[in-house]
C-alpha cells in the first residue's frame, strides 16, 4: 500500500460493528445475521452482500409511519464488511446490550435486524406539538448506529430530582425509561435554537440518558404530526 495512505486502511475487526473514523461505521456481515440501514448510506462493501429496499418487516411496521418520521431501510444479509455513512455526519456505534434506546429517526443509520423495534408516540407533548412527536424505539440484544451533526454529547440524567432540558432539533435519542415533557418558553427563537415553530424545549427526567448534536437545522428535527 502507498504509505501517504497506509494510516487510512481498516482496522481487524473486532466487534459486530465499530467506527471507521469519526464519520463511518464498519458492519461485520455473517448468513443469518441481517442489518437494517438507511437506504443510500453504503459507501463501500467487501465480499458477497445483498440489498432489499423496503422489506416486508419494514413495510408493517412503516403503517404506523404516516408522518413521513420514518426512514427509508433496506435489508442488508451476506457475508463480509459493509461501510455505511451518512454524508459526512458524525456516527456513533451502540451495543444495546438488552437495553432499549428511542432515536429520532433522521439520526438512524443502522441496527441489527433481529432487535424488537417500532414507532411510538413520545408521551406529554401533544399540547405542545399538535397531536405529538414520534420516534423510533429500539430494543434487545445487538447493535445500533446513529448520526450526529457535529460531535454529540451524551448528558446523563443522573435520576435525581432535577430534569434536562433539549431543544427538539438538537435531539437524537435517549433512555426510553425516561420521562418527558413539554416546557413552553417565551418567543425568542435567537435565543432558544433556531425557531421550532412553537418556543418549547423536551424536558427529560429519570434515569437515563440524552443524546445531543450541536446542529439544529430544521431537516434534523423530530416531525410533527398533522
Amino acid at each position: 500500500m502507498n504509505q501517504p495512505l497506509a494510516g487510512y486502511a481498516p482496522a481487524p475487526v473486532t466487534a459486530r460493528m465499530e467506527n471507521h473514523g469519526n464519520h463511518m461505521v464498519k458492519v461485520a456481515m455473517q448468513t443469518g445475521h441481517d442489518l437494517f440501514a438507511r437506504v443510500g448510506s453504503m459507501v463501500a462493501y467487501e465480499g458477497f452482500v445483498q440489498y432489499e429496499p423496503n422489506p416486508s418487516a419494514v413495510r408493517q411496521i412503516a403503517k404506523d409511519w404516516m408522518t413521513g418520521e420514518g426512514a427509508p431501510l433496506m435489508k442488508c444479509s451476506g457475508d463480509g464488511l459493509l461501510y455505511l455513512a451518512d454524508y459526512g455526519a458524525n456516527v456513533v456505534v451502540i451495543n444495546l446490550n438488552g437495553d432499549g434506546i428511542s432515536v429520532n429517526a433522521t439520526n438512524l443509520l443502522a441496527f441489527d435486524a433481529h432487535l424488537t423495534w417500532g414507532v411510538e408516540r413520545v408521551k406529554g407533548l401533544a399540547k405542545f406539538a399538535g397531536q405529538g412527536l414520534w420516534n423510533t424505539k429500539i430494543s434487545g440484544q445487538g447493535w445500533v448506529a446513529l448520526t450526529s451533526r457535529g460531535k454529540p454529547i451524551v448528558v446523563d440524567c443522573g435520576g435525581g430530582e432535577d430534569e434536562t432540558y433539549v431543544d427538539p432539533d438538537a435531539l437524537v435519542a435517549w433512555s426510553p425509561n425516561l420521562k418527558v415533557k413539554g416546557k413552553r418558553s417565551f418567543k425568542a427563537q435567537s435565543l432558544i435554537g433556531r425557531g421550532s415553530g412553537e418556543a418549547y424545549q423536551m424536558a427529560f427526567s429519570g434515569q437515563g440518558i440524552v443524546v445531543v448534536q450541536p446542529s439544529e437545522d430544521s431537516t434534523d428535527r423530530l416531525r410533527v404530526r398533522g
